[in-house]
């Protein structure tokens, strides 16, 4: 089936608003190990390199800066530097090659069969462009488990990203849930968990096996892996699941 951009309205026959279970997609749908972010952060220093002719380590340096004060670094450079957010996407998201890094995992397809679809729409929430998002979810083979995607428009001035908000709010917006307390999040950004949690947002924060444990938690619950979603939402999974 094909993913829905966005998705406000109720699906056919339903006649009531289901919870949702908003899923981050990158560094979360499929681990860390992949080093996908490891080949998105050379290929976005080297963009700051080329387009604001920096040397490496003043582009290693902006681009962190960027990071942690907008949440990604296209923000930064979309405010400071006038830069066309599209030809970014184009030379950084577009250009990873994800074909020769992202397979298929038989382990999440069961997890997300699992879950109960008639209490709760499944939901993509990320900070990518879109075309990012479609093309991890179909290396994924996960598409048909998904009712829609949220994601960061880079085609839109000004941007709009988590942790802000405004970004939340879209996303429920667009999801067709109004309370907080229907949302469901799991993400491996300890400020988009804290920023979920204060919402009100059910929020797993994912600390993979290896990557160093927070000295605060970031939301109420936190998981080494998507497996351990079974038991810290048991009433979102079907009860014959296991």
């Amino acid at each position: 089936m094909a993913l829905a951009e966005t998705n406000g309205s109720m699906g056919h026959g339903e006649t009531w608003s289901r919870q949702v279970f908003f899923f981050d997609i990158d560094n979360c749908l499929y681990p860390k190990s992949a080093k996908v972010h490891d080949h998105m952060a050379g290929l976005i220093d080297q963009y700051f390199v080329t387009h604001l002719s920096l040397s490496w380590d003043d582009a290693v340096r902006l681009h962190k800066e960027y990071y942690q004060n907008y949440g990604l670094a296209i923000e930064g450079l979309v405010r400071h530097h006038e830069i066309d957010p599209l030809e970014y996407n184009a030379k950084v998201d577009d250009a990873l090659p994800l074909d020769d890094i992202i397979k298929p995992s038989s382990a999440l397809k069961q997890l997300l069969a699992d879950i109960d679809t008639s209490k709760v729409k499944l939901w993509l929430f990320t900070n990518a462009y879109i075309n990012h998002a479609k093309r991890v979810i179909r290396l994924l083979e996960i598409e048909e488990f998904f009712e829609g995607v949220t994601f960061c428009d880079y085609g839109s001035i000004p941007l709009v990203c988590k942790p802000h908000p405004d970004m939340f709010h879209k996303a429920m917006r667009e999801a067709g849930v109004e309370k907080y307390e229907d949302c469901f999040f799991v993400d491996d950004s300890y400020g988009n968990c804290q920023a979920a949690q204060k919402l009100g947002w059910a929020t797993a924060h994912l600390v993979e096996e290896g990557v160093k444990v927070p000295r605060t938690p970031a939301s109420k619950y936190q998981i080494q892996s998507l497996e351990e979603l079974r038991t810290t939402f048991p009433q979102v999974f079907k009860s014959t699941a296991k």
